[in-house]
């Protein structure tokens, strides 16, 4: 359940970090902070089973293969060079999630 957050998170990631380019007005800027929060919400709760490193990690590399692939979609130049390191980051992120093992002792003061 907890990766599902962090994959989450990484998704809403994409989502701010593509629309601070074209944010120019107050609405934008509330959704893009809302996304921002919402984002680091759900990745601080998945720390409670996900050590922080591999969370973080996985996190980011979502964000950044994301927010590239938006970018080329959005017309951003690109070369077969930065798609040959984007997919040596994804590898390092699909690696940090499968060897993962997550903690399932609850943190202290934390109630069922």
């Amino acid at each position: 359940m907890n990766w599902l957050l962090v994959f989450i998170a990484g998704v809403m990631e994409v989502a701010w970090a593509s629309g601070l380019k074209h944010a120019d007005s107050f609405g934008d800027w509330a959704i893009t902070t809302a996304l921002i929060v919402v984002s680091f919400m759900l990745l601080i709760r998945s720390y409670r089973t996900i050590p922080i490193a591999a969370a973080y990690t996985v996190f980011v590399g979502i964000g950044t293969v994301g927010t590239y692939a938006v970018g080329i979609l959005l017309g951003e130049p690109y070369s077969m060079k930065q798609l040959f390191f984007v997919l040596i980051l994804l590898a390092g992120v699909v690696g940090m999630k499968i060897f993962t093992q997550k903690n399932d002792k609850k943190m202290e003061g934390e109630q069922e």
